[in-house]
C-alpha cells in the first residue's frame, strides 16, 4: 500500500522499506479500498505486485482493517488472524515460507541439472 514516504530505498526499523516498490505507490490506491464485492475485483490489482508478500504481512502484523493489502480482502486476512494466533510476526512468517519456497526451488533445479549432466546426449555430431 501507499506510505506517505516517498524515501526511495529507505528502512524501517532496519528492513528495506518495502513500500517504495508497491505497484500501488504509482498510481491512485484509492481503488484498493472498496467495499464488498469489489473488493475480490481490487485483489487481482496486487497479483504482479513485487511486494505483495511484504504488504500483506505489514497488514496482518498491524492488524490493518480496511482494505486490500498483499492481495488479501478484509475478510481474508480476518479469518487467518482467526486461523493463526499463535502467529506473532507474520513477516518473519511469511518471509521464512518464501526463503523455503526458493530453497526448495534452487534444490529441485539442482537435482534436475545434476540428473541432465549424468545423462550422455541422445546422439554425437560428426
Amino acid at each position: 500500500m501507499r506510505s506517505a514516504s516517498t524515501d526511495s530505498g529507505a528502512t524501517v526499523a532496519g528492513r528495506w522499506n518495502w513500500r517504495t516498490a508497491a505497484r500501488c505507490r504509482t498510481v491512485d490506491a484509492e481503488g484498493l479500498f472498496v467495499t464488498g464485492a469489489l473488493q475480490r475485483e481490487a485483489r487481482q490489482f496486487c497479483r504482479t505486485c513485487p511486494v505483495r508478500t511484504e504488504c500483506l504481512a505489514h497488514a496482518l502484523d498491524q492488524r490493518v482493517e480496511f482494505g486490500v493489502w498483499g492481495g488479501m480482502t478484509e475478510r481474508e486476512r480476518r479469518a487467518l488472524l482467526r486461523a493463526r494466533p499463535d502467529v506473532t510476526s507474520w513477516a518473519d512468517l511469511l518471509s521464512d515460507a518464501r526463503a523455503a519456497h526458493y530453497a526448495s526451488a534452487a534444490d529441485e533445479t539442482a537435482a534436475h541439472l545434476a540428473e541432465v549432466d549424468d545423462h550422455p546426449p541422445l546422439h554425437e555430431s560428426a
